[in-house]
This record gives C-alpha cells, structure tokens and sequence, in this order.
C-alpha cells in the first residue's frame, strides 16, 4: 500500500507558538488554561502530563493566579472581567485570531453591520462577536435568508472555515440585497488553505484519506468534508491506535493530511503504523484452494 503525504499539514505556527508559550508558563509557575488551549486531545494530554490545568472562561475561578487564553482568542469583555477579578492574563490567540478580532472592529467603527461567517458555538466566534452584540453569525444559506436589512454590511470568517464556503454565502448576501454595501474581509488563515488545497491535489492521486487531528476541531473537520464532497472515502482519527486495519482492504493508496492543531510527531506516528499495516498485508500468506 502507497501512502502519500500531503504537502501542507498538521501544526501551524499559531499552535505551535501557543504551545510553546504555554509549556513555558508552566515551568515558571502555575497555570491554569481558559478552556481547551487547542481542539487536540494529544495536544492536551501532553499539557497535563507538565501540570498545566484546564479551566472555564465562564466562571471567573481558577486553581492558579496565572490564566491563559486560548489559540482561538477571546472578548475585551472576557479579559477585562478576568484582570477585575484579579487575575494575570496571559494571552494565547493566534495571530491570525486578534488580526481577525481588529478586521471587525474596524468594520463595526466604519459603520457597517456585523456579520461573522462560522459556528456560532465556537469559542473563536464567540470571542469575535462578544463585543459586538448586533453581530450575526452566518453558517448557510438559511442564515442569510434571516439577515435583517441593512444598507452596509460588513463580513468577516471565522479563520478555519473554507474560502470557497465563505464566497458562496457572500455571493447569497449580495443576491438577496443587492441595493446594500457588502464588505468582505477575507480573515481566513493561510494555513486553512494551504493544507486545504493540499488536500485537493491529495485527493487525485488516493483511493481514500486518513485525516488526523482532534474530534472538536473546525478546520480537522473541513478536511474530513472536502473529501467526502469529492466522493473520496475519508477515515477522521485522533490518534494511531484509531486506525483499523480492515479499512484498508483493496486500498492500494493512501493519502495522509492532518488539522492545524496536530503535532507533527503525530503524524509521523500514524505514518509509521499504516506502514505496519501494508506490510502485515503484504507477508499474509497466500491461501491455496483445494482441488476438488
């Protein structure tokens, strides 16, 4: 069995900085993260095993007087009642994130009605809109049927949503009020793409795609979408142990891509054991029938 890597995947810079800032932290002096520093349980698990606790952004209490913000960011609102009630905030937004968070400040500034295209349960989405309580969240096409009517609207993305899903509800917008002003900040993250245009060139050359990367985490799941919307059977995993052998029967190429949370070392160790398991295919012995 061939397995073939993607040309862009797994870890980004934005994780990969928050991981190292938080490790850090917690060699220093306690730390308590505000949630789950990013959607990847290995990513958490390796946290934990350095001491470093999870908490609630919700709750205004932790077991340590030092905070973090997660990858995904978070509200002024959210901030400003953390450093009231006395604690050391430390911020761990991506880049990508806080340029994400100003886009739409600017936008809501200039006047313009606030739309953020993603989940609106997400902890990104929540931190982009929490300041900005006229703000709507867009998932599909049934949204933009439910937007009020504005003469200026002002659009931003949650940055691990696909380009091609955001212009297609941006192209809807401007159908439906097509006397408004719509304004789109492209504030989809380079990484997003990468690994997602990656994956379309992957998807030419495979019988099917293991995708790794954590359950909850939006862009791991975009990638696991993009493949079964080109008809390509796909396989979500968190980890090596995931993977079962007998489905890959009759597989002969494998594409291998992973989200932007997961570690490289990951990847690498789900590499290895598909490699185990194409070679225990090929040293099965041959059955012979039986002449009657």
């Amino acid at each position: 069995m061939k397995i073939i890597l993607a040309q862009h995947f797994g870890i980004c810079f934005g994780v990969r900085d928050a991981i190292a800032q938080a490790e850090q932290l917690a060699r220093e002096a306690p730390l308590t993260i505000l949630g789950e520093l990013v959607h990847n349980p290995v990513v958490r698990e390796r946290l934990r095993a350095q001491g470093v606790r999870e908490g609630s952004f919700h709750s205004l209490q932790a077991d340590s007087g030092k905070v973090m913000i997660t990858a995904h960011g978070a509200s002024d609102k959210k901030r400003s009642s953390w450093r009231a009630a006395g604690y050391d905030l430390v911020d761990g937004t991506c880049p990508l994130v806080r340029s994400a968070h100003d886009q739409l400040r600017e936008l809501v500034g200039a006047g313009y009605f606030p739309v953020v295209i993603g989940q609106a349960r997400h902890v990104e989405v929540r931190g982009l809109t929490e300041d900005f309580p006229e703000a709507i969240v867009v998932q599909g096409l049934a949204d933009i049927a439910r937007l009020p009517d504005r003469a200026r609207y002002g659009v931003i993305s949650q940055t691990t949503q696909p380009i091609e899903h955001a212009l297609s509800l941006i192209a809807a917008l401007r159908d439906r009020n097509p006397s408004a002003e719509v304004r789109f900040v492209d504030t989809i993250c380079k990484p997003t793409k990468n690994r997602q245009n990656a994956l379309r060139q992957l998807i030419a050359q495979v019988e099917m795609i293991v995708v790794v990367g954590g359950r909850a985490s939006n862009n791991t799941r975009q990638l696991v979408a993009t493949c079964v919307a080109a008809g390509r059977k796909a396989t979500h995993i968190e980890r090596p142990e995931d993977l079962n052998p007998a489905d890959f029967d009759g597989i002969q190429i494998v594409g291998l891509t992973a989200g932007t949370s997961t570690l490289r070392e990951t990847v690498a160790a789900v590499q290895a054991r598909l490699e185990e398991i194409s070679t225990a295919r090929t040293n099965q012995p041959i059955t012979k029938r039986r002449s009657s």
